[in-house]
């Protein structure tokens, strides 16, 4: 298992969380804009944490976060939090992401995934985690990262 990484790149030290990096803003009208500022650290060796705070634009017709937000939540930790944890350097897509949604999360409180970086091989990062609110799981995943290689 690789050590713990700074984090992935283009993250720097939020001033508004000490402890915490992020990567700004993201760039208004993109996918990623739509989760809101994503906060994220190590969490020891081969762990790392990803913040999200959860607003009314993210809920169902229910009241409980939409399970789109949830899994977009869940697919950028990966990267994010996964980074933190010790991901290789590299450009990575998603290979695959199972989610099992345990109980419903609400507005008001931030989500945190608790990603750990599970082996990593030259071309693929194996990742599990619990996503919490409130200390309390509301979600678990297991998710794969392929890496992919440089054609020049």
């Amino acid at each position: 298992m690789n050590q713990a990484s700074p984090g992935p790149t283009g993250a720097r030290p939020d001033p508004d969380h000490p402890g915490w990096l992020s990567y700004g803003d993201f760039t208004p009208g993109s996918f990623a804009a739509a989760t809101g500022k994503l906060l994220f650290r190590a969490d020891g060796q081969g762990r790392g944490i990803c913040r999200m705070q959860v607003e009314e634009r993210h809920l169902n017709l229910g009241g409980s976060i939409h399970g789109g937000a949830v899994m977009s939540f869940i697919d950028m930790a990966l990267f994010a939090a996964g980074r933190c944890a010790g991901v290789s350097e590299g450009h990575y897509v998603t290979l695959d992401l199972t989610t099992h949604f345990i109980a419903r999360g609400r507005a008001g409180l931030p989500l945190e995934a608790h990603v750990e970086l599970v082996r990593q091989t030259r071309s693929l990062a194996f990742l599990q985690g619990v996503v919490r609110q409130d200390g309390q799981p509301c979600y678990s995943f297991i998710g794969t990262l392929k890496r992919l290689r440089d054609r020049t």
